[in-house]
């Protein structure tokens, strides 16, 4: 996690004050634990139980970007039906 949150997050942040890094860290932290794919479980977050339901084919509407930190982390995911 620690070198995740500095190659992928940090290292494009200049931190002026503690309340600044507090808040870049804690949507680091849930963007990790909630969006971000882990290889060692199938590439599924860690709040995941389960991968979602698959699907033969997916239009490019059906798809919703999210970003955290001015875009710099994203997390894309299908719209509900």
């Amino acid at each position: 996690m620690i070198q995740t949150l500095q190659h992928e997050v940090l290292n494009h942040f200049v931190v002026v004050y503690e309340r600044h890094l507090n808040h870049i860290c804690s949507e680091a932290v849930r963007w990790y634990n909630t969006e971000r794919g882990h290889s060692a479980r199938g590439n599924l977050p860690p709040a995941w139980d389960s991968p979602p339901e698959t699907v033969d084919t997916i239009r490019l509407s059906d798809v919703a970007c999210s970003t955290r930190l001015g875009g710099l982390l994203k997390h894309y995911e299908r719209r509900a039906a």
